[in-house]
């Protein structure tokens, strides 16, 4: 495991848990209609697809623990530079169907690392 590796991955688990939490008990309506929440969330997924770009340049190997990268990445660019065309759908079900997905293979890598 690369040095920085650790970092990146708590990184991701913060930006993921938050997501989660601020999202949690809420409806796609909720979601849509509550523009500060659909920012935050935007945000974090930035950070999260930016951590993850970081870690297929300098891990590989655990980049490909982390599912499919080229899809978070793009995602990531969509949200920095289409933000004219954000489906926030489509924000949602990342939410729901594949966040919780990268967030247990996060904490995998995190576990095999051990205590810092």
């Amino acid at each position: 495991m690369q040095p920085g590796l650790p970092k990146l991955l708590e990184d991701i688990r913060d930006a993921a848990a938050f997501i989660l939490a601020s999202t949690s008990g809420r409806t796609l309506a909720q979601f849509r209609s509550d523009r500060l929440l659909c920012q935050a969330v935007e945000r974090n997924f930035e950070i999260i697809g930016e951590a993850i770009l970081r870690i297929v340049r300098s891990d590989p190997e655990a980049a490909a623990r982390l599912g499919d990268v080229k899809r978070i990445i793009g995602f990531r660019n969509i949200l920095i530079h289409g933000y004219d065309i954000v489906d926030r759908e489509v924000v949602w079900l990342v939410v729901q169907d594949d966040l919780p997905r990268l967030l247990a293979a996060v904490e995998a890598l995190l576990a095999d690392a051990g205590p810092a």
